[in-house]
């Protein structure tokens, strides 16, 4: 007797659509066409494709801002708020292929920066994942899916499940995006700018003061940046004390408007 094969009539769907997709695949509505796909599975209230290289993000498709414009917040982003964005940050730390969820990659508090309260949870709202695919040393392709409400368990456990199909995809689409073709810009050199933009700067600021800076602006404890940077503890709030003093100010507030001037 042969084997008795359980075949869905959401498989078929499933298979199906894919087929379809494979058919747009050099065709300019690809990336909609993937995430209408997706949000048949798991709802997704905004997404972006980039490629993270060392360079600025470079931004292949995107969804539509209110009203079909242009999204005000989405371009500080690619301003330079992506320096602070946990999913670049992890992937410029370890670049590699696979499906991160922002607790996957987010620091411990990350949810009392700045950038979470006046960014991310307005304009990603309140979770977002990541598919990436590593397409060489420099370069990932990355869809980002926001969401108004925390991913299920379920669905978080259903993107892995469509995972290679979707990465697979991906990396073919690849093939057909003239952005990779040309070089990502530098990112902005913004601790220059901090330091003519300060007022009461007594000194320039070190190479570590300024990495001190960054993580802490990113969300990172003392504890984790004292990890990344094999330091202690208290060598970390030494750094920022420092820091603060040169700059003329007194919290993780200014110096985070200190930030957004750089962007200016």
């Amino acid at each position: 007797m042969g084997s008795e094969t359980n075949l869905t009539l959401q498989d078929v769907a499933w298979h199906d659509a894919v087929g379809r997709l494979i058919e747009t695949l050099d065709q300019p509505n690809f990336w909609t066409a993937l995430v209408r796909l997706l949000r048949r599975y798991v709802p997704a209230d905004n997404w972006v494709v980039l490629i993270f290289s060392s360079g600025k993000p470079q931004v292949l498709a995107e969804s539509p801002g209110l009203d079909d414009g242009l999204d005000l917040l989405f371009q500080e982003y690619l301003k330079g708020l992506y320096l602070l964005d946990p999913f670049y940050l992890a992937n410029r730390e370890a670049p590699k292929s696979g499906l991160f969820r922002l607790e996957d990659v987010a620091p411990e508090c990350f949810e009392q920066t700045d950038y979470y309260q006046r960014y991310f949870r307005l304009n990603v709202l309140a979770d977002e994942v990541h598919i990436n695919v590593q397409l060489d040393a420099e370069r990932t392709l990355s869809l980002s899916l926001g969401s108004q409400a925390p991913f299920s368990t379920e669905q978080v456990a259903l993107l892995g499940l469509i995972h290679p199909w979707v990465a697979a995809l991906m990396r073919q689409r690849s093939v057909f995006e003239q952005e990779l073709k040309h070089a990502p810009e530098l990112p902005p050199n913004w601790e220059n700018h901090l330091e003519s933009t300060a007022l009461q700067i007594s000194s320039s600021l070190s190479a570590r003061e300024m990495e001190v800076g960054r993580l802490m602006l990113s969300g990172c404890s003392n504890k984790e940046i004292a990890r990344k940077l094999e330091i202690s503890a208290e060598t970390v709030k030494v750094h920022r004390k420092h820091m603060y003093s040169k700059l003329g100010i007194k919290s993780q507030s200014e110096l985070f408007l200190l930030f957004l001037q750089a962007q200016e």
